[in-house]
């Protein structure tokens, strides 16, 4: 099993390494030049310590999915954020029935006792209703018309604090659906990714989109719009390049007046196709790039940036079971200071599900390590054919990582 920790060394001349973004890029995140308008914040998912990180990196706002997330309005409260409070309504496609009137009615029951208990808390700015409930329905439509009924519901109850529904960007049909229905709810949420988000404004007016639109989710490239290899394993970006999307995307954003709001995704960790495709964060709560480029936005900007990744390479994409596998990373810290790099292999995911439901994670692969340091590493491919993903995380002496991985096959 590979548990590497190593200092920096040269880059070994056995090792191929393909450069995938330029080291121009740096730590030269986007700073915000003024005070912005727009709620600041992440979606999140995690406890109390990574929330007060949340808050010391200079969000204003939180943005929560469920109705045990509640526990967040009171913490936040004490770290002077603001809360935009998810209502959960149970998906079709996990086999809620909206023609079962019964359900419906108990479901709204829920949703509407659960304001009232929390419509006065004072960390409280918004509530999102939904969140992508039409997920593999063909016709939306009438989803989202129950939506903005109960969004009603919820404003008459509690006037004070607007409703967000929240809906996937998946087409310019859905956008013009959503112009021409749903007049309850103040504000519509929208989740966004990779480059849809430089022509999301235009696309509203086009769609006859007027309301004010939060951003719910952004994020770089998602698992479904990337490139993939020959036998189907998408290509994940390494950390330095989701960091630099986020710095663009969140400049670009600041700029347009019908967004009021903007939540990278996802603050936390998260298995979705891989451990480290979504996660702002590592598993283990360690900073990386992408919250480094968020606090600099957000008015904080780090003095011990993470480390920055220049490129990453493997031999080739295809081994015989039991070859010989070599792949490194050129990466760097800010200070110059050796990296310790960590190896790891990992079955390719397999327990793969729509619109960010649990998935299980891969298994971990023991394999015979020939050589490792904080540049490189040699070792025997699995002699069981499939596909398999190498995993690199460089950390620097502050405890920041830099992650990157590199899918291969056996075969």
């Amino acid at each position: 099993m590979i548990e590497m920790n190593c200092l920096v060394s040269a880059l070994r001349r056995s090792v191929f390494i393909l450069f995938t973004c330029s080291a121009s890029v740096l730590w030269g995140y986007a700073q915000a030049a003024e005070p912005v308008a727009q709620w600041q914040g992440a979606a999140f998912e995690g406890d109390k310590t990574s929330l007060a990180r949340l808050a010391a990196a200079g969000a204003k706002v939180v943005r929560v999915y469920r109705q045990p997330d509640a526990w967040v309005l009171d913490e936040a409260q004490r770290l002077d954020l603001k809360v935009v409070m998810g209502l959960w309504l149970e998906h079709p496609r996990h086999g809620f029935r909206y023609e079962d009137k019964q359900a419906v009615r108990k479901q709204e029951q829920a949703v509407l006792d659960f304001v009232t208990r929390h419509r006065k808390h004072p960390a409280l700015l918004a509530w999102a209703v939904g969140n992508e409930i039409e997920t593999g329905v063909a016709d939306p439509l009438p989803l989202w018309r129950e939506v903005d009924r109960l969004a009603a519901e919820i404003k008459r109850l509690d006037p004070t604090h607007p409703s967000l529904m929240v809906v996937a960007d998946t087409s310019m049909d859905a956008l013009r659906a959503l112009a021409g229905c749903c007049p309850n709810r103040a504000l519509l949420g929208i989740h966004v990714y990779a480059g849809a988000v430089f022509d999301l404004p235009p696309r509203l007016r086009d769609a006859g989109i007027t309301k004010p639109v939060v951003i719910t989710e952004l994020g770089p490239l998602g698992h479904w719009q990337a490139g993939r290899k020959p036998w189907g394993a998408p290509v994940e970006l390494t950390s330095t390049e989701k960091a630099r999307f986020f710095s663009e995307a969140l400049g670009y954003l600041k700029q347009q007046p019908q967004i009021r709001g903007v939540f990278p995704f996802l603050w936390g960790a998260k298995q979705e196709q891989t451990e480290t495709w979504y996660g702002l964060l590592l598993a283990d709560g360690s900073a990386t790039a992408m919250s480094d480029a968020l606090a600099a936005f957000w008015g904080r900007p780090t003095d011990r940036p993470a480390p920055l990744v220049r490129g990453i390479g493997i031999a080739a994409d295809v081994f015989a079971p039991s070859a010989e596998v070599s792949a490194g990373i050129d990466a760097i810290s800010a200070d110059g200071a050796p990296l310790r790099t960590e190896w790891k292999v990992l079955a390719e995911a397999t327990d793969l599900r729509k619109g960010g439901d649990h998935e299980t994670p891969p298994m971990r692969i023991a394999v015979r390590v020939l050589h490792a340091d904080a540049a490189t590493v040699r070792f025997t491919a699995p002699a069981v054919p499939g596909a398999y993903r190498l995993f690199i995380t460089a950390r620097d002496r502050h405890g920041k990582a830099a992650t990157a991985n590199l899918p291969f096959l056996v075969r």
